[in-house]
């Protein structure tokens, strides 16, 4: 539908409302950015409350875990909110949906033969018996300790139909007939939907949906941007505004991500792919994982897909997002979608140095290497081509940081000229010696090495590659290394000569090492 349909009057207020069950989930993610962004694009206010009434299974730890997670992202949020330090309100909420005949109690501690069913799926849908209950029996059997559930009493028998439109999945119908009569208090110890409160007063925990639509309403909420898992329970949240004497919300349901075998993602069967933080701990850039995030299950009209955050806040609309469910790609071998190590190293190349190097500074730090700031500064623009994630430069550019390489094969030290398949140990070590002798007394700065070595690979005869190849091995431990005279730049003189001294030993190991007339003619 327009997005001009969807906006409500005034400045929308949207929500993120997490429950404290785990760590962040990448759909969770997403779905706080969706918010954020609908609330930056049109000028409203984004709420953030956390959903923290499920006292079995929170824990101060899925809290801090929430939090850290969207900190990393890196985007704000306008008022914050905790759920259980407002179940008074939820609690008068209830009693008045009580006191005008729109809840009642219900003693029955488990479903019985008697219970009311719909249709040939024989889903359960009240127990007739408890719905009409006196007010009087009600009264008497809470009052003498008898545990109960709060149950909502749906609108039966009037074939009445429960109606709203999805932003995304346009509009929405079910009869109240087939909705149960759904709990709106839950004792706090109590495992499943059926548990119960005690005594005649409301003292029973919130359910979700009781809590969830009492705070949407009295915090103003006017749109909710949430998972289409969602999408049913819509018809449920659509009675409970209607008891509150409340406006419901706009609703829009975003698709469910979804695993490569079209299952959705989940933090059981899954495991640590499905969190944020594991994408924070292996070097992804949190501009990069908004920019993928927001390609799962929306997109531009241009189609565009490496997207500034700027950028993202201009284009997006509910328009652009897609009923379809969106799918992660990974492997047990690649735990993370192509597309999103692709963007990771787009947004990495387009980052100003001084950015990318303080991103990349706990990383070399964590590694146990002495990197301080300047010398990450000056590594910095020789591997920012080299490296998709953050994590990669730790190999990338170790040499720089430690005082001894690590051991590698001294074959690779001998260069091999155009169509050769084995090379001369002993031109190696001729062309390590002629090194030396250049940078003992040349300018430590990219030009005058240039033309220093280059010099000196004219006089020993030998193109750029066989001269640079055993220098760059022996300065750098490996033959696949960044830009030749920025790195002996950034070593810097005196580790550059101790390290072809070095080489120049393990060359002397090898057979045929020794100089012979013939070297300077190979």
């Amino acid at each position: 539908m327009p997005e001009s349909d969807l906006s409500a009057p005034g400045s929308p207020r949207v929500r993120f409302a997490p429950s404290p069950t785990g760590f962040l989930h990448v759909g969770s993610a997403r779905t706080f950015i969706f918010n954020w962004l609908y609330a930056r694009h049109n000028g409203g206010t984004m709420v953030l409350r956390i959903d923290d009434t499920d006292v079995e299974r929170n824990t101060e730890a899925s809290v801090q875990s929430i939090f850290e997670g969207l900190r990393w992202l890196g985007l704000d949020w306008d008022e914050e909110y905790k759920q259980s330090e407002r179940l008074d309100l939820h609690r008068r909420a209830t009693e008045a949906m009580f006191a005008k005949g729109l809840a009642y109690r219900d003693f029955t501690p488990a479903h019985s033969g008697d219970d009311n069913q719909s249709g040939a799926q024989g889903a359960w849908l009240c127990n007739p018996g408890m719905r009409e209950l006196s007010r009087d029996e009600s009264e008497r059997r809470a009052a003498s300790g008898e545990p109960f559930a709060l149950r909502y009493r749906v609108p039966r028998g009037e074939g009445r139909a429960l109606r709203f439109v999805d932003g995304v999945y346009g509009a929405q119908s079910k009869l109240a007939d087939e909705v149960e009569d759904f709990a709106l208090l839950r004792s706090a110890g109590a495992p499943n939907d059926r548990s119960s409160s005690v005594g005649s007063g409301f003292d029973g925990m919130p359910t979700y949906h009781l809590a969830s639509c009492v705070d949407d309403a009295d915090l103003r909420i006017s749109h909710i941007i949430r998972g289409q898992d969602h999408l049913t329970n819509t018809f449920k949240h659509l009675l409970i505004f209607e008891g509150l004497g409340a406006t419901a919300p706009q609703f829009a349901h975003l698709p469910l991500l979804v695993a490569p075998d079209g299952t959705k993602l989940s933090k059981r069967k899954h495991g640590p792919v499905v969190s944020v933080t594991t994408y924070r701990d292996a070097g992804f850039l949190p501009q990069a994982f908004v920019n993928f995030l927001c390609l799962l299950g929306w997109s531009p009209k241009n189609d565009r897909e490496y997207l500034t955050l700027n950028e993202l806040k201009e284009l997006f609309t509910l328009e652009g997002v897609n009923r379809s469910n969106a799918v992660i790609n990974f492997t047990e071998e690649l735990p993370f979608d192509d597309k999103a190590v692709w963007l990771n190293a787009e947004h990495i190349r387009a980052l100003p140095v001084e950015e990318l190097a303080r991103e990349l500074q706990p990383f070399f730090e964590k590694a146990g290497f002495n990197a301080p700031p300047e010398k990450v500064l000056a590594v910095t623009p020789l591997i920012r081509e080299r490296i998709k994630l953050l994590g990669e430069a730790v190999g990338a550019a170790d040499f720089f940081f430690v005082d001894e390489l690590a051991p590698y094969d001294p074959i690779e030290l001998i260069p091999l000229k155009k169509g050769e398949t084995t090379g001369d140990p002993a031109l190696g070590r001729k062309v390590l010696e002629t090194a030396l002798e250049v940078l003992a007394v040349t300018a430590f700065d990219h030009e005058s090495l240039d033309q220093a070595l280059r010099g000196a690979a004219a006089t020993l005869g030998l193109k750029a590659g066989p001269m640079f190849q055993p220098i760059r091995v022996a300065v750098c431990g490996r033959k696949n290394a960044p830009p030749l005279f920025e790195t002996l730049v950034v070593l810097g003189r005196d580790v550059c000569l101790e390290r072809i001294k070095k080489a120049c030993e393990k060359l002397q190991e090898l057979p045929g090492s020794q100089d012979n007339n013939n070297a300077q003619n190979h």
